[in-house]
């Protein structure tokens, strides 16, 4: 347990942001699974700009890494054409 007034507050402030950091994640990841279970390419294709915008929102917040953000993007327009 930490005797500095610092460093208690601290403490107190990596749980609030580790509770908010959760939501955005356990969010992104449902986003992610619904997208992953469309079927017709047709509706990947409208749904694709709301899901990489969520991802780049992701990202930038520091949720996930930018590069892992890229990467998610490129596989998941795959899915917006139809195979």
């Amino acid at each position: 347990m930490p005797t500095h007034k610092s460093a208690l507050k601290r403490m107190r402030q990596n749980v609030r942001k580790a509770a908010v950091n959760k939501t955005h994640r356990s969010s992104l990841r449902k986003n992610l699974k619904a997208f992953r279970d469309l079927e017709d390419p047709a509706a990947a294709k409208t749904k694709y700009p709301e899901i990489a915008s969520t991802i780049d929102r992701a990202a930038k917040k520091g949720i996930i890494h930018h590069r892992k953000a890229d990467r998610l993007k490129s596989r998941l327009s795959k899915k917006t054409t139809s195979a």
